[in-house]
């Protein structure tokens, strides 16, 4: 649900520091583009790669460019991790081998396969690192897709019937269409949708219709969290009226995908918490300073909070750092 938004693209480049620190540069910038991992690499002088990210609604549009590496993501890192998302991936140079969910996969230039972050997973990248990487919310995964979790880490054929379809389409999208959009966002993202459903075997739910409402509202009530969490007294009310529901409507949707309006914006509120509290530029904030920024103005609620959600109170989270 924690998806991002965002109107620029969004770069990272290891040729912005010195070759003995890019590697270490590089796993920071796969950190905060997208969820903690591991990277190794064989390339012992040249390393170099680049990152740009744009966001079609909920849709997250990724673009590496670079060296060979070797990507892990292990238990450690799940046990962290505050959000999660499916990723769709297709590379158009160079064979390429992913692992998960029990399936050893060796892909073709234009083969996709999905990804769950909820699961370890591994990918190498034997000659570059060129990818398409698509961030997918797993609401609206699941709202296309019956059985996704027995669908991830197998080899769609990007050369063949709807396979060939969807790869043709994923390898147009780029983080300047997410800025520029050539058609209204949901157009483009059905059309990803509809095309993932076909290339997984015409598996679209026979209630889709009625999910995918369901889907789009809880994606833009999250959204509207996000747009709005840093508002002191932010209510289901206030986010409800911002959609043109009914506050019911908000909360029979949340209800239905698991979920309760209070626990989305405090998720939302701790997320932007924890990044404040982790980068050196925000030292020179205050605690409650920062809880005013994330839309906490009582000093003593902003603590508790952080003791749930982190463990330790937020001048203990950023001295730890």
């Amino acid at each position: 649900m924690a998806a991002r938004t965002a109107s620029v693209i969004e770069t990272w480049s290891t040729g912005l520091v010195e070759p003995e620190r890019r590697l270490d540069y590089w796993i920071g910038a796969v950190c905060e583009a997208f969820l903690e991992m591991d990277i190794t690499t064989q390339v012992r002088s040249g390393f170099d790669c680049s990152l740009a990210r744009g966001q079609l609604d909920t849709i997250g549009i990724n673009r590496v460019e670079g060296s060979a590496q070797h990507v892990y993501r292990r238990k450690a890192s799940l046990a962290r991790s505050t959000s999660n998302f499916y990723y769709l991936l297709c590379k158009a140079d160079h064979d390429w081998t992913v692992m998960q969910n029990g399936h050893a996969s060796r892909l073709r230039p234009g083969d996709l396969v999905l990804l769950d972050s909820r699961r370890c997973y591994e990918f190498n990248f034997p000659v570059t690192s060129n990818t398409l990487s698509l961030e997918l919310p797993i609401a609206w995964v699941e709202s296309w897709i019956t059985d996704p979790e027995r669908r991830i880490g197998q080899r769609i054929d990007g050369r063949a019937g709807w396979g060939a379809a969807l790869s043709a389409f994923a390898c147009q999208l780029t983080p300047q269409l997410a800025i520029e959009r050539p058609l209204p966002a949901q157009v483009l993202t059905d059309q990803l949708g509809a095309l993932l459903a076909l290339g997984f075997g015409s598996e679209i739910p026979a209630t889709h219709s009625e999910r995918r409402d369901s889907a789009d509202l809880l994606g833009r009530i999250g959204c509207a969290i996000r747009l709005r969490y840093a508002e002191p007294g932010l209510t289901a009310a206030i986010i409800a009226e911002h959609l043109h529901v009914s506050e019911r409507t908000l909360h029979r949707c949340l209800n239905n995908a698991g979920l309760t309006f209070s626990g989305l914006l405090n998720d939302c509120r701790m997320a932007a918490a924890r990044r404040m509290l982790s980068e050196p530029r925000f030292d020179r904030i205050s605690v409650g300073g920062i809880g005013l920024r994330v839309g906490l103005s009582d000093p003593s609620h902003f603590i508790r909070q952080c003791r749930r959600s982190f463990g330790m109170t937020p001048g203990a989270f950023r001295r730890q750092r």
